[in-house]
């Protein structure tokens, strides 16, 4: 298919959400969170499910945040305070791992706070989360590196086999907008354009296909090569990787106060839907299609819808809000458990790490979580995000 053809059926397939679609779709999410609250208890699911079951495990990974930020989801929708009461108790948990400092060496920073302590300031006012949400930036602002002008991704800070970033911290910034915001400090802000910046010119490709990560020279700080973590091969397109840049452009403008995007980002957003298969739902590399396939990766898809739906604020995409709409129909028809009772997760066929062998055709927490986002903001277009 071509990009406009592409384009065309994900338009005609948004014309099917309706509000009585959406919140089946919603019910569906409350009720499978519910049954699964009571399994977790006060722990956390697994970063991704092995044969449709999350593991229960303690606060120690960096994809927790979307678990609570799907309790918060639930509590906005629902007002049942047995989802605020599981959410603050999470709260505490985040807090207490920040005082241990506990696998706290890494940029997702703003993946596991703005979604906890992040959406609970903004849903409750509590000063407590407040106070977390600020720890964090803290966190976050210390892997910064001066040579450079980047939030180092992974490891310990100024190892030169880890001065990188990637991809993904386009979602771990709105953390440090928002910590400007609430205590005064443009330093934050300050620090999170910076990386933002050197980010656009550094992971983006001239053809606007993306990275996954770019290492640096620690001894000037000078852009040295991209590569990939989790993608096919160094010069692939990693189909969540471009699902990022779809996402975090926009977050990041309009936390900036931007009203327009930057001229790549149609670009950005035409090479992912230009790659999309026959069902619409990529495989996990876009060096594979329909004539070479493989894996699937649902997640990659609710990624990208949430962000057009950011985007449309901008005006920042053509029908961005109608082709986002598209592919969440699709998913709500064909990728979730609906009809799985004993499965854990929202979607189905999900990749983390192909490579490694992780969680390969199975849901995964980020799935979930954007999956239910991305409901939440076609349901209540004033709804108030939590990045």
């Amino acid at each position: 298919m071509t990009l406009q053809e592409n384009k065309v059926r994900l338009i005609d397939l948004g014309k099917n959400v309706t509000a009585e679609w959406l919140e089946k779709q919603i019910d569906f999410c409350i009720q499978k969170l519910e049954k699964n609250m009571e399994r977790y208890g006060t722990a956390f699911p697994s970063a991704s499910a092995t044969n449709g079951i999350y593991r229960i495990k303690p606060n120690d990974d960096w994809t927790n945040g979307f678990w609570t930020g799907m309790l918060w989801l639930a509590y906005e929708w629902t007002g049942n305070d047995r989802f605020l009461k599981r959410a603050l108790e999470n709260i505490q948990s985040f807090q207490q791992r920040l005082d241990d400092h506990f696998v706290l060496d890494h940029h997702d920073i703003g993946f596991l706070y703005s979604l906890s302590a992040g959406a609970g300031y903004r849903i409750t006012g509590d000063e407590a989360c407040k106070k977390e949400l600020l720890q964090a930036a803290d966190v976050l602002t210390a892997r910064f590196q001066e040579q450079g002008n980047f939030i180092q991704a992974w490891g310990k800070c100024g190892d030169p086999k880890e001065y990188r970033l990637i991809i993904d911290s386009l979602i771990n910034l709105p953390l440090l907008f928002e910590a400007a915001k609430i205590s005064g400090d443009a330093s934050y802000a300050e620090t999170a354009e910076k990386h933002y910046r050197t980010l656009l010119d550094t992971v983006i490709r001239e053809n606007a296909t993306t990275f996954h990560t770019y290492y640096f020279d620690p001894t000037n700080g000078k852009p040295t090569h991209g590569a990939t973590h989790q993608g096919n091969s160094d010069d692939s397109i990693w189909a969540r990787g471009q699902s990022w840049a779809v996402l975090g452009i926009p977050l990041n403008e309009v936390s900036m106060g931007a009203t327009v995007a930057p001229e790549i980002y149609s670009s950005v957003v035409d090479v992912f839907i230009e790659n999309l298969p026959s069902d619409l739902v990529p495989y996990w590399d876009f060096d594979f299609n329909d004539a070479l396939p493989s894996e699937k990766d649902s997640s990659a898809l609710a990624i990208a819808a949430c962000g057009l739906l950011e985007a449309s604020s901008l005006d920042a995409y053509p029908e961005a809000a109608s082709i986002a709409a598209g592919m969440i129909y699709q998913l709500g028809e064909l990728y979730t458990t609906k009809d799985l009772p004993e499965n854990e997760g929202l979607l189905l066929h999900g990749v983390y790490a192909h490579g490694e062998g992780k969680g390969i055709d199975e849901p995964n927490l980020w799935g979930d979580y954007f999956y239910f986002e991305a409901l939440m903001r076609l349901a209540k277009p004033e709804w108030q995000r939590y990045w």
